[in-house]
């Protein structure tokens, strides 16, 4: 019996005991997972410190600054358009967040739990229409906004943006909605509750993992999208980061590189920290969409 303990022991997590094998099997392979993710990021903030003379020379450590500056921040915030990108970023990315949850919401639950005929086709299409690329969308889209004279505003995004947020919201809704069990619904039911006060006081409540991940995923997409916001938005003030940053901070072959590495740095802080505060509910909201 000891000698089949030892051997599980071995075999199971007492193979991590020594430090060799935890120094190779987890500790190195998460450094090097820490440093390709996070270079980026130092990068970013080197190059946005750095003056130009020492951007532009080749001589020194390319990875290390020897006289930092705030100067590339200053062009940033006060030479640009930046704080009026950043707040068109801002807005355009909750009110698109938060109407594609609506109607999320409302279609998961109708696919998932009222059970009509082709409801498991209803679903799947919804999902394929993700996988239309944006670059094929923008075109009609484009034809929609000109017509309806929303060219050159926020409502051309906040408009456009939820035809890709929504059917990949709808479809990890779904996945969540599905772990929730039928029993709950049918004894509210029994009692006389009706579909809408169980979708908002039994079924939401159980799905706030599912709804912080598709948030999320839905935020993170509006903030970082590129192609609508170059095409539907012209006027500088109305830009949103990715595209203001791009377009204005490069004149022709001139490319402010330490206000441009200053403007993905703060474009990228909002997600990040929404990522690291709802992180726990994001990978339990996604585990729970892939149950069967």
């Amino acid at each position: 019996m000891s000698a089949k303990t030892d051997l599980a022991d071995n075999g199971g997590m007492g193979y991590l005991d020594s430090v060799p094998r935890k120094l190779v099997t987890v500790y190195l392979p998460l450094g090097i997972f820490l440093f390709v993710l996070l270079f980026p990021f130092y990068w970013m903030a080197i190059t946005s410190v750095k003056p130009d003379q020492e951007l532009l020379s080749r001589d020194g450590n390319p990875f290390w600054v020897v006289k930092p500056t705030l100067a590339h921040f200053h062009k940033l915030l006060f030479e640009t358009a930046y704080p009026e990108w950043l707040w068109n970023t801002v807005l355009v990315s909750v009110v698109s967040t938060v109407f594609s949850l609506f109607a999320s919401v409302l279609a998961a639950y109708a696919i998932e739990r009222l059970r009509f005929r082709g409801a498991k086709q209803v679903g799947l299409s919804i999902f394929l229409a993700y996988l239309v690329p944006p670059s094929i969308l923008f075109i009609p889209l484009a034809a929609i906004v000109f017509q309806l004279g929303l060219f050159d505003t926020r409502w051309a995004l906040i408009l456009t943006y939820p035809t890709f947020l929504i059917p990949f919201s709808t479809w990890l809704l779904m996945g969540y909605f599905r772990s929730i069990p039928y029993e709950l619904e049918e004894c509210a039911l029994i009692d006389g509750a009706t579909r809408w006060q169980i979708l908002v006081k039994i079924v939401l409540p159980l799905a706030v993992p599912g709804l912080i991940s598709a948030g999320i995923f839905a935020f993170t997409l509006s903030w970082n999208e590129f192609i609508y916001a170059l095409t539907f938005i012209s006027s500088s003030e109305n830009k949103t980061v990715p595209v203001g940053v791009v377009t204005e901070l490069v004149e022709g072959d001139v490319y402010h590189w330490g206000s441009l590495m200053a403007g993905a740095l703060f474009g990228s802080l909002p997600v990040a920290f929404v990522y690291s505060f709802f992180v726990e509910h994001y990978v339990s909201g996604l585990t729970g969409s892939v149950k069967e």
